[in-house]
């Protein structure tokens, strides 16, 4: 069924993004190391909210619990991107393991052709269906699974494959060889 496989994907880079935190000291999971902000706990953070709100509120089953950031209003000011102080690793992995067990039961009841409402779009795109919002929510996962092998990469090297000792090494050496063979001409080499 292909909701089973969509979730079954989703599941995959949900894994992914909380590997990420491994072995991890709080300074590492909650710096920016990009000029956008990017930092591996803000994107758990920003992914709670959109768990809850495209496979939950969209769709008449509102999240189990409150999201500060939506309370306040932050959260249009980026507030999703950044783990406050008093928010600590566990208490956002922990909630976005909420979201999952959430989202994954709108999954488990909804049909894909399921009528949809998106509160925050404008109103005459607001009108959708489940399974377009639960495309939405893998590829957008996907996307930030991939923000956090990079920026897991910047921190320590490693990277979301879990390569091999010496694997950065080899990609170095690889990067700085001379250009060779079909298609290069005298002077790329």
């Amino acid at each position: 069924m292909i909701a089973d496989d969509l979730r079954h994907y989703l599941q995959n880079s949900r894994e992914s993004i909380v590997h990420s935190l491994t072995g991890l000291s709080e300074y590492d999971a909650r710096r920016p190391l990009v000029p956008s902000g990017t930092n591996l706990l803000g994107l758990v953070k920003h992914l709670i909210g959109i768990e809850f709100g495209y496979l939950g509120d969209s769709v008449a089953r509102p999240a189990p619990e409150k999201l500060p950031w939506a309370e306040d209003g932050s959260i249009w000011d980026n507030g999703d991107m950044w783990a406050k102080p008093t928010e600590t690793r566990e208490y956002l992995v922990d909630l976005y393991r909420l979201a999952w067990k959430h989202s994954d039961e709108s999954i488990a009841q909804l049909p894909l052709d399921a009528p949809a409402s998106v509160p925050w779009w404008p109103e005459h795109k607001r009108a959708t269906t489940f399974g377009h919002l639960l495309v939405r929510v893998v590829a957008e996962t996907a996307q930030h699974a991939g923000h956090c092998d990079v920026v897991r990469e910047l921190i320590d090297g490693r990277s979301g494959a879990d390569n091999p000792e010496g694997y950065y090494d080899l990609v170095l050496s690889m990067a700085s060889a001379p250009i060779t063979g079909p298609g290069t001409s005298s002077k790329n080499a």
